[in-house]
Order: C-alpha cells, then structure tokens, then sequence
C-alpha cells in the first residue's frame, strides 16, 4: 500500500484488475490449479496453461498475491451481469482530501445523486457501475455485487470530514469527494489578539486564517509609500500584524485609489469601495467627493475624476488616458507641460486634465509653464482611508457587486480563483484581518457574513495577499513586495 501526498497532481488511472476477495470468491490452490469460487460459480486457471474451459485459456492470467482478475475474465465468468456497465476510475489524493472520478461510458445513464454531508471519518460511495481499476490507495477498499460498487475510504484520524458527489458532463463524469481536513485552531497572541485558522465549506473546504482583535483592543493605520514597493514588515516596525493593503499600477508602483494618512490624501480616489475610519470602527464605501482644478489666476471649474468622467475629467495614473474627440493637457505637479490630442500616455509623476476638442473656453488656453492645480474634497473628511474593492459585506447584508464599482464582467480581478484578503469587523466591534486559500472574492463574501461580519472589503489579492503576524508570514506561503498595507497595533 502507499500514500500518496501531494497538494496538485493529475488525476491517477489504476490498473483494471480486481482484488478477488473484493468480488466475494474464494480462492484455493487443487491439484496444480487456482480454482476462484463464489457460491455455484466456479472457474479455474492453470499455471502455464490458462484458463479451463469454458474460459478462452488466452484471457489474462491472475496477476500477485491478492489474486487480482481482469475485467474480461469475470465477464466471461458470469461473475459481472451483462447489464451492468463499466465505469473507470481516476483518483487524486492530497492532504485534505481524496478525489475519485468514474469516466462514464456513453449512451443513457443511471440517475446519480448530487449530494453532500458530514462524515465521522469512514467514506462509504456507491456507484451502479463496475469499477474494473480499483486504485492501491491506504484506507481505500472495493466491495462488487450484482448491481455496482461499493467504494470506501478510512481517512486520517483527528480531522474534520464532508463528503460530496455530483455529476460532471462533456465529457459525463461522476465525481465523489472526501475531505478530511485540520480542526479549527485558535491562538492568543496578545491580549485581546486571536490567531484564527479554520476550515469553510463551500461547499470544497476553503482555508481562512483570521486575526481577530476584541473590541477597544486595537489601532489601525495605513502604511507604506507611493512609488515604492516593499515587504510588509518594513512598512511598520513594531506592528503586532500587517495585512496588505491597495491596488497599484505594476510597472511604476503607483496607488490606485485613495489613499489617506492623518487626514491628508497621497494618492486620489479611482472609484471603487475604501475602507475608511477616523480612529474608531471603520466603514466601507465608495467615497463621496468634490474635485476640481484652480488655474493660475485663480479661475475654479468643477471636474470628473479618473473612473468618475465628466466633461473636464482629471486623470491622476499612469497609462493611457482620454478618448477620441478630447485634447489632454499633461501637467506635473502644478505645471502644464503640454496639450496633445488624445489618447496621451501619462507618466508616473503627472495628471492630465482632458477636454472636448474644439472647446472654446479651454482651447488654447494653458501654455507649457502655466499653472494648474487639482484639488479634491472628501464628503465627509476622514482622517484615514484605502481604497481597494469590491465591497463584499455591508450592514450585515451581503453588498458584493462588483460590476457597480468598476471591475469588468469577468475580469480576473474577481473572476480568478486566486488566495484572498480582506478587512471585516462586526456590530460589537471586533476587527478582523481576513486571508484565504484560493476562492473568488463572490465566496469569501458569503464567509465573511456567514462568520457573523457586519462589513467587509477585499483588499488586493493573489500573489499580495499576505498577513504578517510581529513580522513573520502567517498566510499564504510567499511574501511580496506591495505598496501599501494595513498595521494594526494594540490600542494605546
């Protein structure tokens, strides 16, 4: 027997040959031959010779100690109705759970049930098929009667255990699922500090590590630099943990969205949910706000901002801005470098304020060397803020609607089964940082509320999802280098 650990493997296809015991023959050795025997039915092989008759001696013989048969030889024994269908099987086995997969033949089926239920430990599945490949797994055993399989697993001891079945098509599949995974573990790390991981069905196991602080416990600040990635430690020194924090343009490390630190904004708002907070409980929304530009001689016009159009619209991130039919003037700081029709690349450092073309008012008007200012007004003013999104949990309702705040029908952003991180906290003011194994933030929000939170937002996710707890990695395996964070300190 072996076991066979791995967190991703190709689903395994075993031998086709049936243990005999697991068929209910006997087997005794007579006179020179191995005769296989259950109830009436009776065949016999003979070493060097075959099978006797009314076998063909050419089907192939028994193979080890386990007396292990071929499907062609219990067919042509009587020992399988010839009704009965055949389904292979294919297997994956990893530390949590056991996957088997029956390959189904074509043409009509039997009705398989969809279903799914806890477990003490032992697995029982049945298929109306004939296994032919049972696999040589520890804790996996077969049982064959008239009408199909019997199929069993004994899983680790000391885990929590679910099952589930169902039925795939193109090709027609029916997959039974056996999880067996780490009870819930909960750790003190400081006083009013847990260190939470536990295990989620939805229904596949999904892993969530959680840093839950009481109430009154905490102190939260966003951390990091624009234009400058680095590991989340470094970001904070002394923190009891850090989570990751926003978005950021990959090629210059540019913050995408707003950004605010003891009441002052490094970065401007993009258009999607924040998490915001004056020092107590925080909140998650898309910030309302003001924007406008201030020419130098003090004329003010009222503009859109960046995923917020209008017809003056300032753009405050790299890359490619305006549209067809705009003129865009490209300015660093507060001076105007030039006006270019549109589309324009922006560089990291600048801003661009576009216009219709042929605008009477703005044509012409700023040479290279004039001054024109941006100005944005939070409504209402906070004191800290990070935007990132969507939002998944608000007012103990589930407020997952991406679409609304920008992301892209299936945009990978929220679309890609990809390792999660989220801020949540509840009604009587625990604050959670959230990472989880791979999931969609559409599921990680129905977790979240499930898990009794009042709010919650995703942060940014694959790769820079990273909980750091007195700066170690908690979750997930590797660290990256971001932009921003979220360092969370016990309260003064």
């Amino acid at each position: 027997m072996r076991r066979l650990l791995a967190l991703a493997l190709t689903l395994g296809l075993a031998l086709a040959q049936v243990p005999a015991a697991w068929l209910g023959l006997e087997v005794r050795e007579q006179e020179g031959a191995l005769v296989f025997q259950k109830g009436g039915l009776r065949f016999s092989y003979v070493p060097g010779l075959g099978w006797t008759a009314p076998l063909d001696p050419a089907l192939p013989p028994p193979r080890g100690p386990e007396r292990r048969l071929d499907e062609r030889v219990l067919r042509a024994a009587g020992l399988i109705p010839a009704e009965l269908p055949s389904a292979r099987l294919r297997y994956r086995l990893a530390e949590d759970r056991l996957r088997l997969v029956l390959d189904l033949p074509p043409g009509p089926a039997p009705e398989l049930p969809r279903t799914e239920g806890e477990s003490p430990g032992w697995f029982t599945f049945y298929a109306p098929y004939f296994v032919p490949n049972p696999p040589d797994l520890e804790g996996l055993s077969f049982r064959y009667d008239d009408r199909g399989t019997e199929i069993r697993y004994l899983a680790p001891e000391g885990r929590v255990y679910r099952w589930r079945t169902f039925e795939l098509g193109a090709p027609a599949r029916f997959v039974m699922d056996a999880y067996f995974v780490p009870p819930p573990q909960v750790r003190a790390v400081a006083p009013g500090f847990e260190l939470r991981r536990e295990y989620v069905w939805t229904p596949e196991p999904l892993e969530l590590v959680r840093l839950v602080a009481a109430a009154g416990a905490w102190k939260l600040r966003p951390v990091g630099t624009p234009g400058r990635r680095r590991k989340l430690p470094e970001m904070a020194p002394g923190a009891l943990a850090v989570l990751n924090g926003g978005y950021y343009d990959p090629k210059t490390a540019t913050p995408i969205g707003l950004w605010v630190v003891d009441g002052v904004p490094v970065s401007l708002p993009y258009g999607r949910s924040a998490l915001m907070w004056d020092g107590g409980l925080p909140q998650a929304a898309v910030p309302k706000f003001e924007a406008w530009v201030e020419t130098g001689g003090g004329e003010r016009y009222r503009v859109g901002l960046n995923r917020w159009p209008a017809r003056l619209t300032a753009h405050t991130l790299p890359g490619r801005v305006g549209r067809a039919g705009e003129n865009v003037i490209v300015v660093r700081g507060d001076q105007v470098l030039h006006t270019y029709p549109a589309p324009v690349v922006l560089e990291p450092g600048q801003w661009a304020l576009t216009y219709p073309d042929g605008d009477g008012e703005w044509t012409g008007r700023l040479k290279p060397g004039a001054r024109l200012s941006l100005y944005v007004r939070l409504d209402p003013p906070v004191r800290y803020a990070l935007e990132a999104g969507p939002l998944l949990v608000q007012a103990g309702r589930l407020a997952y609607h991406p679409e609304a705040e920008g992301f892209a029908k299936g945009a990978a952003q929220i679309e890609k089964v990809t390792y999660q991180a989220a801020v949540a906290w509840t009604r009587e003011g625990e604050l959670w940082f959230v990472t989880s194994g791979k999931t969609t933030p559409g599921v990680l929000a129905e977790q979240l509320l499930a898990l009794g939170a009042w709010g919650a937002i995703r942060m940014d996710a694959g790769g820079s999802a990273q909980l750091y707890l007195r700066g170690a990695l908690v979750f997930p395996e590797r660290a990256r280098p971001v932009v921003s964070g979220l360092a969370l300190w016990p309260a003064d």
